[in-house]
């Protein structure tokens, strides 16, 4: 071939590398979410995590009459199996769903560079920025399922085992179950948007190692430190900045009318968190040496 034809082959070639490319734009985010939710320790974790709802809806119900008093939310549960979904997601945001979002968010780089896998990846070619943002997009696609799957266990399990009726909010008005199911979305929207700051910290942890367990061990250590600290008075001036102070702070979408101001104030939070660490999760995975 000559010197010309070659020159022209080579657009030809890289044209050719490109049309898939184009053409399915949205398969590596495909890729990844099949290779998160294909695991069988990710099943494992969401088995988990449905089991919280279950298990406090038998406590309950093998526990409690409705006339022995106790904590408040155990009356309310009793009285109607929806609460059975909220008691459920507020259990699980200090512990269940921090440590399962940290074993994801710590796996997504240091897993891949752990196998090999990697630097296949990237010259396929994904290119960094592309790879980092479906990483992040798969940690977050299971964080609304975790939260998902809490709230609609938690449902299920409340209505077999406990009447349904009218839910009193926090306002003190009474809507109906179809109201309630709208706003208990929200909260699996809220409690998730909660983890994005974690996922983020996870990924700039993953990409310091190539031991997955030690970006796992660091993430959910950090999500600890974080709400000891905020529980700390001497500290109040840093509360506000700790990326798990308004983990809890969805009562808003529990009042007639909904507020949304503690649900922009968290956005705002977990955005920040989510800028910062994944700015320094691509400054280092950018210089990273994949083919060490």
């Amino acid at each position: 071939m000559s010197l010309p034809d070659t020159a022209r082959a080579l657009p030809d070639a890289e044209a050719d590398a490109e049309a898939p490319r184009r053409q399915r734009p949205f398969a590596l985010l495909g890729s990844e979410l099949a290779l998160v939710f294909r695991r069988r320790r990710t099943w494992a974790m969401l088995g988990a995590l449905a089991l919280v709802p279950v298990l406090i809806a038998v406590a309950v119900k093998l526990t409690t009459d409705g006339d022995d008093g106790g904590p408040a939310f155990l009356g309310d549960i009793t009285n109607n199996g929806l609460f059975v979904a909220f008691t459920a997601l507020t259990v699980s945001i200090p512990l269940f769903l921090p440590l399962t979002v940290g074993v994801v968010a710590g796996d997504t780089v240091a897993g891949e560079a752990s196998h090999g896998t990697i630097r296949y990846l990237l010259v396929a070619p994904t290119g960094r920025v592309r790879f980092i943002l479906v990483k992040f997009a798969g940690a977050v696609a299971f964080c609304l399922a975790a939260t998902l799957l809490v709230v609609l266990v938690g449902a299920a399990i409340g209505a077999v085992l406990f009447p349904i009726g009218p839910v009193t909010l926090l306002s003190g008005t009474q809507v109906g179950g179809a109201s309630y199911a709208g706003r208990a979305l929200l909260l699996a929207l809220y409690v998730a948007m909660s983890m994005l700051g974690l996922v983020a910290i996870g990924m700039f942890a993953s990409t310091l190692t190539n031991v997955p367990v030690g970006a796992m061990a660091a993430t959910v250590v950090l999500a600890g430190a974080s709400q000891v600290l905020d529980q700390l008075p001497q500290l109040d001036w840093l509360h506000p900045y700790l990326f798990s102070h308004r983990w809890l702070g969805f009562g808003d979408l529990l009042r007639d009318p909904i507020s949304f101001d503690s649900f922009g104030s968290n956005a705002l939070l977990q955005l920040g968190y989510v800028v910062v660490f994944g700015a320094l999760a691509y400054s280092r995975f950018a210089s990273k040496d994949i083919l060490s």
